[in-house]
């Protein structure tokens, strides 16, 4: 007879499953990262600095899975070329695509520079969908019907809803990658390739690490978040491993909310304003 664990083990496990996990070194990344080793995943980092790679690998020796870590620049064509040639040379299959590098740059309004514009949207926008587009053939032949390979893509509760911070090009980057993750659904479908977003608030990293220092600028934050807190790496392992195993295998195109209500928070406040306006 089966018990509780055997059947959580078998629609949660990565067993003998291959995944690549941009900037999957620190932050949000490393979370996913563990998250998919700890299932029993072969995982690939890969981010600019090798170091932090070779770290994150170092730490995860233990768990059923394997950490292997390389070094990409994703910011250019050749980067994404190279990363992906590097993937297909050294694996017949890839079942798990994870795009998670990116970057933020905050400014005022008036003095928000044309470069900073430029580099955002091409490693948080136009470098995903061109790995996406690199390895799917090999993401193509590593799926089936029953189980397809899956490609998930973070963007962020920003990409969702406008908030307070000044991060224009970092907001519209991620409702791209949003509104790119729908289309390749569509596109990919029918090569056994599933594509989802997760949208993430605040969570620990190196992007919110301009306020998790400052404690009253933490507490604001917090404060717009429903349920009080900020994120947790099982809140992301929980949701992570559900779409890149078998109980995911039937979602495809969906943008998940991760931010502890933030985004429908924001909703029902406009909608109340507005309400109060009519009265």
């Amino acid at each position: 007879m089966k018990t509780i664990n055997d059947y959580t083990a078998s629609i949660f496990s990565l067993e003998g499953k291959t995944a690549l996990v941009t900037g999957g070194a620190t932050g949000i990344g490393f979370m996913i990262t563990h998250a998919l080793v700890a299932a029993g995943a072969k995982v690939y980092i890969a981010s600019r600095k090798y170091a932090a790679c070779q770290k994150a690998a170092e730490h995860l020796t233990n768990l059923p899975g394997q950490c292997i870590p390389f070094a990409a620049d994703l910011s250019s064509e050749e980067g994404v070329l190279s990363l992906a040639r590097y993937i297909g040379e050294t694996e017949k299959n890839l079942n798990i695509l994870v795009n998670n590098s990116g970057k933020s740059w905050g400014a005022p309004f008036e003095e928000f520079p044309w470069q900073a514009w430029q580099d955002i949207m091409t490693l948080n926008v136009t470098a995903p969908f061109a790995l996406t587009r690199e390895l799917t053939p090999l993401l193509s032949a590593s799926g089936t019907a029953d189980d397809p390979s899956r490609v998930v893509n973070i963007g962020s509760v920003m990409g969702s809803e406008p908030h307070g911070f000044p991060a224009y090009s970092y907001s519209a980057s991620k409702a791209a990658l949003h509104h790119v993750t729908r289309y390749l659904s569509n596109e990919l479908a029918q090569r056994h390739i599933t594509v989802n977003a997760i949208a993430p608030g605040p969570f620990p990293s190196g992007m919110t690490a301009f306020f998790a220092e400052d404690e009253k600028l933490t507490s604001a934050v917090v404060r717009g978040v429903p349920l009080g807190r900020m994120g947790r790496p099982e809140d992301f392992a929980g949701l992570i491993l559900c779409l890149c195993s078998v109980s995911g295998a039937y979602m495809t195109g969906a943008v998940i909310p991760l931010d502890g209500g933030m985004s429908s928070a924001r909703t029902l406040g406009l909608e109340q304003g507005i309400a109060r306006k009519q009265e």
